[in-house]
Order: C-alpha cells, then sequence, then structure tokens
C-alpha cells in the first residue's frame, strides 16, 4: 500500500444538479489526459459514495501530492451563476464525515485539506479547516 499522509477534498465545479456521475468524471479526466478518473472517491448529491480509482494507484488531483495523498470530490460546488459556492447538501456532509471517519481510522496520520490549499483555486469551495472544527473525526 502506498503511505497516505493527506487526504484532499474536492469538488467537481458545478451547478446544483447539474448531471454528474463518477462515468461523467472518468469522461472528463480521460479527455485532459488522465488514465481514468483521478478521484479516489466521488460523493453524489445523494450522499452515496461511490470508489474510483483504487486506494493503492496514485490519484490524479493535486500536483505534487498524488503519490501520497487520497483525493475524494463531492458534485457540485457552484452556485447558479457559476460561482463558487458550498453547495454541499446534508447527504453529502454526512457521506464526507463518514467517509473522513472511515479513512481516519484506516491513516491516523493523514491530514485533511482542501484543494485551495495546494492550488490557486476555491475547490471544493468551502473552508474544510472551519469546518473540520465543528465535527469530530
Amino acid at each position: 500500500m502506498r503511505e497516505i499522509t493527506k487526504i484532499i477534498i474536492h469538488c467537481t465545479a458545478t451547478r446544483p444538479g447539474q448531471d454528474v456521475t463518477v462515468d461523467i468524471i472518468t469522461r472528463w479526466h480521460k479527455q485532459r489526459g488522465f488514465r481514468t478518473i483521478g478521484y479516489h472517491y466521488f460523493i453524489d448529491y445523494d450522499g452515496h459514495i461511490h470508489e474510483g480509482r483504487p486506494l493503492s494507484q496514485a490519484g490524479a488531483h493535486v500536483r505534487g501530492h498524488n503519490a501520497t495523498s487520497i483525493g475524494i470530490a463531492f458534485a457540485g460546488g457552484l452556485d447558479d451563476h457559476c460561482n463558487p459556492a458550498d453547495t454541499r447538501t446534508p447527504e453529502q456532509s454526512q457521506a464526507l464525515l463518514h467517509l473522513l471517519r472511515q479513512l481516519h481510522q484506516q491513516f491516523p496520520n493523514a491530514t485533511i485539506h482542501g484543494h485551495y490549499e495546494f492550488a490557486a483555486k476555491a475547490c471544493p469551495c468551502f473552508n474544510v479547516q472551519e469546518w473540520l472544527k465543528t465535527v469530530s473525526l
């Protein structure tokens, strides 16, 4: 198994209700030259957690950090006018917390981050560090 030091949260940068699936993200990523989906997990609007790349494989989600990180993306991140916004549904928030708790047990030394901490992006369009202060892993 790879050494995991970071868990990095992303959004798909899509508007509320826009159709987003693992297959759609895989197509987007292949169009960008990736071999397959770059994320290890994807959370849909209903809070279902879908597997992407196997954890044993490096992701393709944060340049320079893929070898030692896990990438999680959720559908959304933009408002109806395409501005960055925290559009997580309650189901997505609960699923994200559930997944982070599982991953924290498996990789207790891994730190949790928003994509914006590594790139000049708003992704995942909410302050991950502030949110983590309000929940318990």
